[in-house]
């Protein structure tokens, strides 16, 4: 399973909180779910600022047309979030940048791939619950800390780009970057225009935050086929 997200996409959290209980009713029933999940990367505003935040309130009501009708959308997503058990402050959120967190996770992915869901849901939770910006690097640092991640090399992963050479074994910063830039690619040339979208064996497309019910019935589907 391969999902398409970005993490300041408050259906992508939605979504991957209703697919991971579905794979665990899943299980719970007794079903063997053989599944790898794995994260691609997607920017929903690629022109947001590397360099300053603005409360994310502002940043919707410039998009949708004004303050009100932000409440009103921000308002709905928290409420459909608070019903996953995810607490949504929207109005300390600050607008950010994801490259570097994208370039984290293709980092995690890399050393330490079985914690690569775990530092995904402590960066969404620090955009969405903590008010943090995440396109701060002290900020990325410590949410892989604190989801587990301990490779000596994180704490220069923020560093400027050099010109030295790299072994394969550990890619350059420029490697992460292209890394990010290569799932872009494998989306554009997929059709992929929205987030979230879940991809089963890069042939079975689930697009959207479906509610786990569906899920499930759709996972099952193509464990068990008729």
């Amino acid at each position: 399973m391969e999902i398409v997200s970005d993490l300041v996409c408050p259906w992508c959290f939605i979504g991957k909180r209703r697919f991971e209980r579905a794979v665990y009713d899943l299980r719970h029933a007794g079903l063997e779910v053989d599944l790898h999940v794995s994260w691609r990367a997607y920017q929903l505003d690629p022109t947001a600022p590397t360099d300053t935040a603005e409360p994310v309130i502002d940043a919707y009501a410039k998009k949708f047309g004004g303050h009100e009708r932000a409440a009103e959308i921000l308002a709905h997503v928290t409420a459909t979030a608070a019903a996953e058990g995810i607490t949504f402050d929207m109005q300390r959120a600050v607008r950010a940048n994801t490259l570097g967190a994208h370039r984290l996770l293709k980092f995690v992915a890399h050393h330490a791939p079985d914690l690569e869901g775990a530092v995904n849901e402590k960066v969404m939770s620090a955009y969405f619950t903590e008010g943090l910006n995440i396109g701060d690097p002290a900020v990325l640092t410590s949410c892989a800390r604190r989801a587990g991640v301990q490779h000596d090399a994180l704490g220069s992963l923020f560093d400027a780009p050099t010109t030295t050479a790299v072994s394969q074994a550990t890619p350059s910063i420029d490697e992460w970057s292209s890394r990010v830039h290569d799932d872009f690619a494998w989306a554009a040339e997929r059709d992929i225009t929205a987030v979230p979208t879940f991809v089963i064996n890069d042939a079975f497309v689930i697009p959207g935050a479906q509610d786990s019910t569906t899920f499930a019935r759709l996972l099952r589907k193509m464990i068990e086929p008729s």
